[in-house]
């Protein structure tokens, strides 16, 4: 799990960009408790952003390879 502050549809473009890569589950939580496929951009799209948000999934280090996408 990681946890990150989401400011930019680029931000969430990105994550959807590196999960469609992943061959394991990478989901998307917000602070209210809603999960979202990373892979699919309109469940991305109603997540809540004010806050940050957890990147979970089966494989850690996939879910680095999705973090560090963020962060470029």
């Amino acid at each position: 799990m990681k946890e990150i502050e989401i400011t930019s549809f680029k931000q969430v473009k990105r994550i959807v960009d590196a999960a469609s890569q992943c061959e394991k589950e990478i989901n998307v939580q917000d602070m209210r408790g809603s999960l979202a496929d990373a892979k699919s951009i309109l469940g991305m799209m109603n997540l809540d952003y004010s806050s940050p948000v957890q990147l979970l999934g089966d494989d850690p280090a996939e879910v680095e390879v999705v973090y560090r996408s963020i962060l470029q």
